[in-house]
Parts: C-alpha cells; sequence; structure tokens
C-alpha cells in the first residue's frame, strides 16, 4: 500500500487526459496510429509515476513534508520507505518511460528523444537537484508546459509526423487544468512549504492569491473550445462540465482543512478528465 500511495494514482488523468487529446487531434488531422498512441499512454504514465516517486523523496530530503504537512502521508517523509529505495523505484519508472520512448523514436525519429530526455530532467528538476524548480515558483510553467503542451502536441506528432496547430490549442486546456491541480495541493501546502523554503506562488502571493490562479485556469480550459468551436459545434462538449467547474472553484475558497483540500485536488483530476474526454470525442467527431 504505501508504494500505492508514492504512486499516487490521483494524479494519474493528468498523464493519460494530455494522450486522449493529442490523438483525437491526431483523427482530426490525418488519422490515429494506434501502436505510438498506446505508447505514448504507457511512456506518460510511466513518467507521472516518476514524478511522483522523485517528489515525494526530494521534497522528504528538503523538509517540506514534516509534520506540520495538512496533506496525504509521503511516504519517505513518513519512514515507509527509504529514500535510497524511493530512488530505485524512480529509476524504474524513468526506464520504462525510456523503454516506450525507444519505440517511438523508431516510429518519429530524433525529436521523439529531445521530449523524453526534457521531460525526464524536468520531472527531476521539478523539487531534485541544485535548483528545483518547484521551490522558485516554477512548478505552475513546468506542469503546464510538460502536461499540457509537450504531451497533447508529442502524441500528436508521433501519430502524424508534425504537430498540428489544432494540438497546440487543444493542449491549453489540458495544461490549464493539470496546473489547476497543482494549484490545489500549493494553497493546501502553504505552511509547510513556506517552513521549507519552497516558494511556490500561493507561499509568495497568499492563499487569495492561489484562488485567484485556479479560477483563471479553471476559466481559460473553458475559453479555447469556445475559440475552437465555429463550424465545429461539438467541441463545446466540454462546457457541459461547466457546472462541475464552478463547484471546484467554491470548493477551494471554501477549503479550511486538509481534507478538503484533499477532496478537491481528486476532484479536479477527476474534472481535468472528464472535461478531456468530452474535448477528445468534440475534437475527433466535430
Amino acid at each position: 500500500m504505501s508504494w500505492l500511495a508514492a504512486a499516487r494514482p490521483k494524479t494519474l488523468p493528468a498523464a493519460a487526459t494530455p494522450v486522449i487529446v493529442g490523438t483525437a487531434c491526431a483523427r482530426a488531422c490525418g488519422g490515429i496510429a494506434w501502436g505510438p498512441a498506446l505508447a505514448a499512454l504507457g511512456g506518460a504514465l510511466a513518467l507521472q509515476i516518476g514524478a511522483n516517486f522523485a517528489n515525494d523523496v526530494y521534497d522528504a530530503e528538503h523538509g517540506a513534508d514534516g509534520a506540520d504537512r495538512i496533506g496525504p502521508l509521503r511516504a519517505v517523509a513518513a519512514g515507509l520507505i527509504s529514500p535510497a529505495a524511493m530512488k530505485r523505484a524512480m529509476v524504474i519508472a524513468f526506464a520504462v518511460a525510456m523503454a516506450f520512448g525507444v519505440y517511438l523514436a523508431s516510429v518519429a525519429g530524433w525529436p521523439v528523444v529531445a521530449i523524453g530526455l526534457a521531460s525526464i530532467a524536468a520531472a527531476i528538476a521539478y523539487t531534485g537537484g541544485p535548483w528545483p524548480l518547484g521551490y522558485h515558483g516554477l512548478g505552475d510553467v513546468f506542469v503546464f508546459a510538460f502536461f499540457g503542451v509537450v504531451a497533447v502536441c508529442g502524441t500528436a506528432f508521433v501519430q502524424l509526423g508534425h504537430v498540428p496547430m489544432l494540438a497546440v490549442w487543444a493542449s491549453v486546456p489540458v495544461g490549464a487544468l493539470s496546473t489547476a491541480i497543482l494549484v490545489v495541493n500549493n494553497v493546501r501546502d502553504r505552511a509547510s512549504d513556506t517552513r521549507a523554503g519552497k516558494r511556490t506562488l500561493a507561499v509568495r502571493f497568499g492563499r487569495n492569491a492561489g484562488i485567484v490562479e485556479y479560477a483563471l485556469l479553471v476559466g481559460l480550459a473553458y475559453a479555447v473550445p469556445l475559440v475552437l468551436a465555429p463550424g465545429h459545434a461539438l467541441r463545446l462538449l466540454p462546457l457541459a462540465t461547466l457546472p462541475l467547474a464552478v463547484l471546484r472553484v467554491r470548493g477551494l475558497a471554501r477549503a479550511a482543512t486538509g481534507p478538503e483540500h484533499d477532496a478537491l485536488l481528486a476532484a479536479t483530476a477527476q474534472l481535468l478528465l472528464l472535461h478531456g474526454a468530452l474535448f477528445a470525442a468534440g475534437l475527433a467527431f466535430g
């Protein structure tokens, strides 16, 4: 159970959704290549799990998961898994991702190698290394870029051999809602992050700023389908989840305890998956 918790299954929609949306873009712009699509999904899930393992061990080493943390128990900080074992698991997860990458490189060429290496480096540098991104307020940019733009466009690229502009547009809602998941985490962990010197945007600018950022990201996710809708009415399908999105924004504004934030984090991941599935359907068939 400790390993399952460390893998953070509730975050896996952030890995699967961009692949689903990117594959829908591929269908709309030429056709689905199922081998690369499934390999992209496997690689994305492995990267996400590896990033979660890295976050667990490096946050523990930086003291960000101390006794004052109000979020879920972290395996290394709690002494359930040793740092060495977690680092080995991280390497294994990234090796699995690289194995999928080797196949994808054989299909789509050297750009896949660059994408894969950059993704692994960013996953480690998020909380590890001499200048961890997450500790300098760059986590939001990292998540938007790699779980939005890179993941959606990369998935389309390995199937089409190029990146259509539709994939670039479609990556924005995915990146926005993936970043919203991080914002919930950062708002929840403001106290422990402040003590550990983790200068997230919620730490730098306060809880209210985090709520505003969350609302803007959610709003952006619904603005893009409107931009893409003329002549393609099915691309408005994500708007069916707008009432859920409003509830999520209100929920963050009202959340006061760790469990309330944890429930909202899972609910935001659910919103990402639902929005992404409907968006993908509209892109593929609209």
